[in-house]
Order: C-alpha cells, then sequence, then structure tokens
C-alpha cells in the first residue's frame, strides 16, 4: 500500500506513514493494515519490538482520513461510520495491549487518529516539532480512539480542559499530560531508529532521552484544576465566566469555537472512564457517541465547515445557553446488541 509501508528490518516490525503530503492522515485501510501486522507480528519471535514513524516532517499522524465518512454521511449512510469506528478502535486496543514494546516517534502534528496509534505506544516519542492534541469537539464528535483514556489519567483536570479546548501540547506537555514518554531531539532520531532495528533493544531509547523544557500546563495546573472540576459542561463555564484573568478568557475562546453538545458528552466521558483500569470499556463508551454521531450529533456539519468548505463557521445544533441535558444523556446511552465487541467482522 503507498499510504503506508509494513516491513520487518532486522529484529524489529516496522511501521511508517507514507502519504506526507496528506499530512499522513490515517486512512480506513490503513488502519486495517496496522491491525494486520499487529497481528502477524505478536507471536513472531524475529520480531523483538516494533518501530513506528513517518514520513515528512509535519506530521506523524494528523488524524483519521474523514472525507469518506462525510460522503458517507451526508447520504444517510449510518452504517459505514460506524463498522470505520468499530475496526478502529478494535486496532487502537490491540495497540495499547500489544505484548512487546512498541516505539512511536512522534513529529510534527499527532492528531486524533493519530493518538490511536502512537498514543498507545509503550515507548512515545517527541521532539521540538511535536505538536499533539484531541481537537474532535472542534468537529462534532468527541475525543475517541481511546485518546479519552489517556484524557482521563492526566494529572488533575488536566485532561477535561484539553478535551474541551482541543488545545495542542507540546514535547514538555504532552509527557506531562500522559500522551508521550521520552524527548529526543529529532536530529537523533533516524541513528537510534536504525540501532533499534540492530539490536531490538527498546532500553536504547531510555539512555537517549532528554528533559524536556518546562511544560506551560505545569504552570496553569492551579486554574486549570479549579475550573475544570465541574461535574457538567455548565459548571465549568460559570467557573470560567466569573475569572477575569486572561487564562480564562482564552480558555472560553478557544471553547467557543467548538460542539457544545460533543464538550458536555466529553465532559461526562472522561468523568467515566476514570473508573476505568484498561483501554476496552473506555473505547465502548467512546463508540457510544460515536455510533450515534453522523446521525445524531454535530460530526457532518463540523466536516463541512473544516474541510468540505473551510469556512469555518460551523452552525451547531445548540448553543451553550440550551443544550438539553437529555441530548447529552441520549448520545452515552448503552447501545444493547450494536455494543462494540471488538470481534472482527462485527
Amino acid at each position: 500500500m503507498s499510504d503506508i509501508n509494513i516491513r520487518k528490518v532486522g529484529k524489529t516490525g516496522r511501521i511508517t506513514f507514507t502519504r506526507p503530503k496528506a499530512l499522513n492522515a490515517l486512512s480506513y485501510q490503513m488502519c486495517l493494515a496496522v491491525e494486520d501486522a499487529l497481528d502477524a507480528w505478536a507471536d513472531d519471535d524475529d520480531v523483538k519490538m516494533i518501530v513506528i514513524d513517518a514520513e515528512g516532517d509535519r506530521a506523524f499522524c494528523a488524524g483519521g482520513d474523514i472525507g469518506d465518512l462525510y460522503e458517507a454521511g451526508v447520504k444517510a449512510d449510518f452504517a459505514y461510520g460506524q463498522k470505520f469506528w468499530a475496526d478502529e478502535y478494535r486496532m487502537n486496543a490491540k495497540m495499547f495491549e500489544f505484548p512487546k514494546p512498541v516505539a512511536a516517534f512522534m513529529q510534527g502534528f499527532t492528531m486524533g487518529g493519530g493518538v490511536g496509534v502512537g498514543g498507545h505506544a509503550s515507548h512515545r516519542v517527541v521532539g521540538d516539532s511535536s505538536q499533539i492534541s484531541m481537537p474532535e469537539c472542534g468537529i462534532g464528535l468527541v475525543p475517541d480512539v481511546g485518546g479519552s483514556y489517556i484524557l482521563a489519567n492526566a494529572p488533575g483536570q488536566t485532561g477535561v480542559y484539553l478535551g474541551l479546548t482541543a488545545g495542542r501540547m507540546d514535547a514538555a506537555d504532552a509527557i506531562h499530560a500522559g500522551f508521550a514518554d521520552y524527548y529526543i531531539p529529532e536530529a537523533d532520531w533516524p541513528k537510534l531508529i536504525a540501532h533499534l532495528e540492530e539490536s531490538g533493544d527498546y532500553a536504547l531509547i531510555d539512555a537517549a532521552a532528554q528533559t524536556p523544557a518546562e511544560s506551560r500546563l505545569v504552570a496553569n495546573q492551579t486554574q486549570i484544576d479549579a475550573h475544570f472540576a465541574g461535574t457538567r459542561l455548565s459548571d465549568i463555564l460559570t467557573s470560567l465566566q466569573h475569572d477575569d484573568s486572561e487564562f480564562a478568557a482564552q480558555t472560553l475562546k478557544s471553547m467557543s469555537r467548538n460542539s457544545p453538545l460533543s464538550m458536555a458528552c466529553t465532559v461526562v466521558l472522561i468523568q467515566r472512564n476514570r473508573a476505568f483500569d484498561s483501554i476496552r470499556p473506555a473505547l465502548q463508551q467512546e463508540y457510544r457517541f460515536t455510533y450515534r454521531a453522523v446521525e445524531h450529533a454535530d460530526f457532518i456539519e463540523g466536516i463541512r465547515a473544516a474541510i468540505i468548505d473551510k469556512d469555518r463557521n460551523p452552525q451547531w445544533a445548540y448553543t451553550l445557553d440550551d443544550l438539553p441535558s437529555l441530548k447529552v444523556t441520549e448520545m452515552l446511552m448503552p447501545l444493547g446488541d450494536a455494543q462494540l465487541t471488538f470481534e472482527k467482522g462485527e
């Protein structure tokens, strides 16, 4: 496949995203190819570890390739998205649970679907160009691909803050928030990867790691924890609106761009996922929303405004003032027989 290069090199299984002009956006076929590689290498004694990287300097993977989801959605084909997300989430779970070390080298943009691959590796490497985020609320979704599980385990209320603002994390922020493990200057990556291929020794990553600069999230932790501790979106908004600080003003500005329904559901989703000690139940919670997203949420309008017409002026179904709490409940209700089972062909 021209969009992804999967092969064995030395003692490693190697996955390289090879569509830099598209910011290495993850297509449906790429998801399936990654899953097939994980299945093949789990019991392959020749593969001591997996190394994942990407061509180009702008992005490791800037998210899922959502054009097909939009085209199906405007034709009222809701089954395509439901199958897409079910298959992608199964791959995300296998990446998280893979029985051997997995190293991901995440330069540039790593967003959404890219986090679903690199963010679940056991050894997550970032550098000076890294910009990691979960921007789904801006397109009418919720942080998914297991990203909500990482957000749920971030320090204090950092996960809620990042999920609602779609804030971008640099290397230091990503390490602080639990989206990355190691800062290594990107100039050192090719040599390190070559040594990993030769030896299969993941301890080389620890030896190469350096200390990043201070995280801005750490600097704002007190304000983040104070404002984002509410159990509902309205609680968080009220707290921010009664604060005349620059932090509160910028945070409200960021949130004003996003779908109110998506943000309200994200608050609930992250709170629920704090109770889980594994990724699968978190993915099942995410799937409750995404299963319904094309038909019942702001997803189609969010993609229209961001990707299709590019007017950056989405007309969300609800405002922050008129969002019914019942709608949030409905989007996150159990799916019954449609629940995500992680079985192929469901």
